[in-house]
């Protein structure tokens, strides 16, 4: 048996060693593939299926969820208030085991020197949930996570420790600024925990109570009476849960119901004017420890989930070209194989030589396509990901089997072809052959083959093209603001105190910092970023019962300089002026779509509104902005209002800047200059306004590019099949056609006969393609941007780009065809 397989081994590697252009290509066809496939797998896998690295139990660890009914319409949130998490942690028996977390971003050190970086909020008994003993030190424990302040102490991350400590154990006692506290480092966490975030791994974890307390302290979010972590009005954090051996999901979602039912009511009561419960009819339940298969699963997370079945479909036309490859060399070798079974060689043996040859192409091909893998995860890394986010595939033990099992199955799958043409070897008529080889015959397994490549192709190139112009029609869309010269400027205290004044006074001392900078054109004072941060107050408008059944109407506070630094239109009226001081007449800008909302055929301005009560002062509408993207990017218009800060006085601001050039380049210089003048341990921190609004539209860039790479590869691949195939065939025609123009057929009708042959399998391929693109375009249509799933010139354009590749792969061999001299062709064997 070893003999035999070693005998075959060495039979097919002296075969494909006389071929290097065969080998060569079929190997490089497989890689594309197998590559594809196997980076694909590596992302997809890391979002939805792999579970955090060392967590024990895995099946019985979940994340959870809480429900609650708001205007008829049920919102999905566990809330992530601490009062909450203590509510469901103590008033269950289905689980042994709980833990609140969360993730922030933390200014680590002091002054110029401080860096954001990941910071791990976790309660004490989230360790406890990984098999992870820490290098050096310990975890803290229940003692130092408790209410009201917790303990500073952090743990470290192995990496951390290698780079910023360099491996050192006198870490332990080690302090670090982290927030407005100083933390003691007590432990190293080893080099595979990354708790629950591996692609975005923290720097440090600390107590979830120290961080709360540290919140708490900056104020802004409590009423006077309130605690932070009795409060159900500041939600923060998440909930994991390890049910006990034995516990359904029925049972477990039962149970947090109920403790989420008393959490419910026990928030009620602190708030006799909410809803009853049997409006908004709050239940809990349990999902994934993986956020990207729980019920708010991301559209990156769609959109990669049908990359990967796109992936299978490159490697399904890869195995169908690799196929047809293998078929045509079995083909051209009929008469060996028929001699070798005329000298006694059986047929099994035969077959499983031509098996063992597809196996050792396919290995070959595996091999290749790690690399291809390899590279092709740091594309994904660079683009769609965290940079710390790691994507190797070459270290990655599931996907070195994932594609380990590809390449044996893409083996199994391409040997298929020859081995089937081989089982039906006629041994008389191929001795009979000669070295032509026969006549031609057409074979329908490979024109199959190859209409099932161009069906394929289609597919994708019409995904790719509906992905193409959804993005189109995203960056299309006036958000109603300038995106790429805007900064996001936060001002983060770190404890440091300050009454309102000299808040004040701080904001405006770094606004004139910010306006005096060399690279930045305006800056403006406020309280709201669309896509990340915004929030509403009561309105009272005379002749409107209820102002908040018309929708949500968001305010931002701002400077004079607002509208001129984001690039807002005023299309009525005028802006916030410097003249709008704290004792001039209460003005307001409103949005278009707020002015023909609340005073539809009316015109707004002059029209007055009050906040928070009708007691109120009145505002005057003074200005109709443009409207502006904020919440979603669909085509109903988000509802604004701009008032002046120095009328409105918000206890937390921030700021924008316009720089000249890219946000991103200018990022670092405008956090030095404005860093020089902030007090103490606080910080500034720049946030390019388009790394915000690249999260919205990461799902259509991910489909776009990855549907478009995988389209162009699979378009390749049909070329080259295309192109094999009718060469294949001229070759085995060359005695026919010589016929054929001997009795007078002319060089443009054999040029006709041969790219018409092409087209037709084109056509074919097009419209079976188009038929399961069609069929498909339901399924496809929620992931897509104001983009019909039939769209008829994605259609038309795809079909007009195979039958383009169809006529050009054709020409060659139309042309070699045309050129054969008939007489030569006549005396072809």
């Amino acid at each position: 048996m070893i003999d035999a397989l070693l005998q075959d081994l060495t039979y097919a590697l002296r075969g494909l060693r006389a071929k290097p252009a065969f080998t060569t290509a079929v190997v490089l066809t497989l890689a594309l593939g197998i590559g594809a496939n196997a980076a694909m797998f590596s992302l997809v896998d890391r979002l939805l299926f792999r579970p955090p690295p060392l967590l024990k139990a895995p099946d019985r660890v979940h994340r959870v969820y809480g429900a609650t009914t708001f205007r008829g319409k049920e919102r999905i949130g566990f809330g992530g208030q601490y009062a909450r998490y203590v509510d469901l942690a103590t008033g269950t028996s289905s689980f042994d085991l709980a833990a609140g977390f969360t993730q922030r971003e933390l200014a680590v050190g002091v002054g110029d020197a401080s860096r954001e970086m990941r910071i791990g909020v976790v309660s004490a008994s989230f360790f406890r949930f990984f098999d992870a003993p820490p290098v050096i030190g310990r975890y803290f424990g229940p003692a130092e996570d408790t209410p009201p302040d917790g303990s500073p102490v952090a743990v470290a991350s192995y990496a951390r420790w290698q780079t910023q400590y360099g491996g050192r154990r006198d870490v332990l006692g080690s302090k670090v600024q982290i927030g407005s506290i100083v933390y003691t480092i007590i432990g190293v966490a080893p080099a595979e925990f990354v708790g629950l975030w591996p692609n975005d791994v923290p720097a440090y974890y600390i107590p979830m109570t120290s961080y709360g307390a540290a919140m708490a302290a900056g104020g802004g979010f409590l009423r006077s009476h309130e605690t932070w972590w009795t409060t159900y009005h500041w939600g923060w954090m998440d909930m994991m849960v390890r049910a006990k051996p034995g516990v359904s999901d029925a049972r477990a979602n039962a149970d947090l119901t109920q403790a989420f039912i008393k959490s419910a009511e026990a928030e009620r009561a602190g708030s006799p004017r909410a809803p009853p419960l049997s409006v908004t009819r709050p239940r809990a339940f349990i999902g994934s420890i993986l956020s990207e298969r729980g019920p708010r699963a991301s559209g990156f997370a769609k959109v990669a989930s049908w990359l990967g079945g796109v992936a299978l479909v490159v490697l399904l036309i890869a195995c169908a070209n690799v196929a047809n490859l293998l078929f045509a060399r079995a083909l051209r070798r009929r008469r060996e194989i028929a001699v070798r079974l005329a000298l006694g060689v059986s047929r099994a043996r035969l077959l499983s030589q031509l098996l063992t040859e597809s196996l050792v192409l396919a290995i070959a091909g595996g091999l290749a396509g790690m690399f291809v893998a390899q590279w092709s995860s740091v594309g994904l890394r660079t683009a769609f990901l965290s940079k710390t986010a790691d994507l190797s595939v070459l270290r990655d033990g599931r996907t070195i089997l994932f594609a380990g099992v590809a390449a044996l199955a893409t083996g199994l799958l391409t040997g298929l072809a020859p081995i089937l043409q081989a089982s039906r070897a006629d041994l008389t008529g191929d001795l009979k052959s000669g070295s032509r080889e026969g006549t031609y015959q057409r074979s329908r397994l490979r024109v199959t083959l190859l209409v099932m490549q161009g069906a394929l192709s289609v597919m994708l190139l019409v995904g790719a093209g509906l992905f193409v112009r959804s993005l189109n029609h995203v960056r299309s869309i006036r958000l109603g603001y300038d995106v790429d010269p805007v900064l996001i400027v936060d001002l983060n205290l770190r404890g440091v105190q300050f009454d309102s004044v000299h808040k004040v006074q701080l904001r405006q001392r770094v606004l004139e910092t910010a306006l005096a900078t060399p690279v930045v054109e305006n800056a403006t004072l406020q309280t709201g970023v669309p896509f990340w941060s915004t929030w509403s107050v009561s309105l009272f408008v005379s002749g409107i019962d209820t102002v908040a059944r018309l929708g949500r109407f968001d305010v931002n506070a701002v400077s004079p300089g607002y509208f001129a630094t984001m690039g807002t239109r005023i299309l009525r009226g005028r802006g916030i002026l410097a003249t709008d001081v704290e004792h001039a007449p209460f003005v307001m800008v409103v949005s278009q779509a707020m002015a023909n909302t609340i005073w539809p055929g009316q015109d707004a301005l002059g029209k007055c509104v009050r906040l928070n009560a009708d007691t109120m002062p009145c505002r005057t509408v003074v200005g109709i902005a443009e409207d502006i993207k904020s919440h979603q990017l669909s085509n109903e218009p988000d509802m604004y209002y701009y008032l002046p800060a120095t009328q409105f006085n918000p206890d937390q601001t921030s700021f924008f800047v316009r720089v000249r050039g890219d946000a991103t380049e200018q990022a670092d210089a405008v956090r030095r200059a404005l860093q020089r003048v902030m007090p103490g341990a606080s910080y500034v921190t720049a946030t390019p306004l388009g790394q915000v609004l690249g999260e919205q539209t990461r799902s259509w860039r991910l489909g776009a590019s990855m549907f478009s790479a995988f389209g162009i590869l699979a378009l390749v691949l049909a070329a080259i099949g295309l192109y094999s195939v009718i060469a294949y065939n001229v070759a085995q025609r060359t005695h026919e056609l010589g016929v054929r123009m001997a009795l007078g057929a002319q060089r443009a009708d054999v040029l006709r006969l041969v790219v018409f042959e092409g087209l037709r399998l084109g056509v074919a391929g097009i419209v079976i393609g188009g038929a399961i693109a069609f069929g498909a375009g339901r399924w496809l249509a929620p992931l897509l941007f104001d983009e019909s799933p039939h769209d008829p010139v994605v259609f038309a354009t795809v079909g007009l780009a195979l039958l383009t590749v169809s006529m050009a792969a054709s020409w060659l061999p139309a042309r070699r065809a045309a050129r054969v001299e008939p007489t030569r062709a006549l005396r072809y064997e």
